[in-house]
């Protein structure tokens, strides 16, 4: 099967389309942060991605079953086409599970796609570890871009430009290197948060629509979310209590990766 992306959509002539992508990744960052918007701006699907790099996996909804898939939904703002990659799935990174040619494979893929839908913009939202440091301050949104004039429009709306080096893996890279590659820009968005928030980083997540709301001035609700945040920011510090107690009787481990997608 490799990637297969199905259009349940009659598909006509998008206006200046941008796509965001938000896939899971360490907090859980970017997919929240999409699902947040799509469910307030009711977007409308149209297409369906298949994958066999996906875990081997149906889900049931109803009694009825269906492969395992992330979508393409399509939401139209101010006479201006948003485009949105979401949904539970990307590639393993672990190669147990999905060898590293099924990453570029299903970047490859979304970039054609959204090349013949007429994208010449995409930002993938993902989260990126500072480990304890997060319950130390409010998360900031760290970004890097294809280009510097990017890089200088976000940092006027309060976003930090990553000067540290690293990698960006899985989606969240793969499909902004293979995008520059066709001539598409854009950039990846990251909120920071713990790789110890497995249930997601709501705080993060919020960060990253306050930063795209006063780039697109969408409408955005933010009470649910900011009351998730809240609650995430408790439990986060009664786990960081709970290890500092332990700290003595575990040993050490290698830092975690700066950026898990």
């Amino acid at each position: 099967m490799q990637t297969t992306v199905e259009f349940v959509w009659k598909k006509k002539k998008l206006n200046k389309p941008i796509l965001f992508t938000g896939l899971p990744g360490i907090g859980l960052v970017g997919k929240i942060a999409v699902d947040y918007m799509l469910k307030q701006f009711r977007a409308k699907k149209i297409a369906n991605v298949y994958s066999d790099s996906f875990p081997p996996s149906v889900y049931i909804e109803d009694g009825v079953l269906e492969l395992i898939r992330d979508e393409l939904l399509l939401y139209r703002f101010k006479n201006r086409d948003f485009l949105f990659l979401a949904g539970p799935v990307q590639p393993a990174l672990d190669v147990r599970f999905s060898s590293l040619r099924d990453h570029y494979e299903f970047a490859e893929t979304i970039v054609k796609t959204a090349k013949a839908l007429g994208v010449k913009e995409i930002y993938t939202l993902a989260g990126i570890n500072i480990g304890e440091a997060r319950m130390h301050r409010n998360p900031n949104v760290v970004i890097a871009a294809t280009d510097k004039k990017i890089l200088e429009e976000f940092k006027e709306l309060g976003a930090k430009i990553n000067v540290r080096g690293g990698l960006i893996s899985g989606a969240a890279g793969l499909i902004l290197g293979i995008g520059k590659k066709r001539g598409i820009k854009g950039a990846c968005l990251m909120g920071e948060t713990s790789d110890k928030l497995i249930y997601g980083d709501h705080g993060a997540a919020k960060k990253l629509l306050e930063i795209l709301v006063k780039r697109y001035g969408f409408k955005i609700n933010m009470q649910a979310i900011a009351k998730e945040a809240r609650n995430i920011d408790r439990a986060f510090k009664q786990i960081v209590a709970e290890l500092s107690a332990r700290r003595e009787e575990i040993p050490q481990l290698e830092e975690s990766p700066t950026y898990v997608r």
